[in-house]
């Protein structure tokens, strides 16, 4: 594993930790946002659904529940689709099969 896949790793584990509150909150600086836009982070990457969901994970039908705002992600999800938006290269190369 390359030193960006192990960094990406550890920071989405400590932003999971910290969603759930596992952590001591006066010792990170993260900002996890209460409502995120999958649309729109789907959309700026110029994926259509499928290749989102398939891409990073996610459920076709739960990618569409979010879209359409009957359901939001939860702190953990909420986090990684921030690093999703902020840096979706990173996170690609991170899950590939090695």
């Amino acid at each position: 594993m390359s030193k960006v896949g192990d960094s990406i790793r550890r920071g989405l584990k400590e932003a999971v930790a910290y969603a759930k509150g596992e952590t001591d909150e006066s010792t990170y600086g993260v900002h996890v946002p209460k409502r995120i836009h999958v649309k729109a982070i789907r959309t700026n990457l110029g994926m259509t659904q499928d290749e989102f969901a398939g891409r990073f994970g996610f459920s076709v039908n739960t990618l569409r529940h979010w879209e359409q705002g009957s359901r939001q992600p939860e702190g953990p999800t909420r986090a990684y689709l921030r690093v999703i938006e902020r840096a979706p290269k990173a996170v690609q190369k991170a899950l590939r099969a090695v």
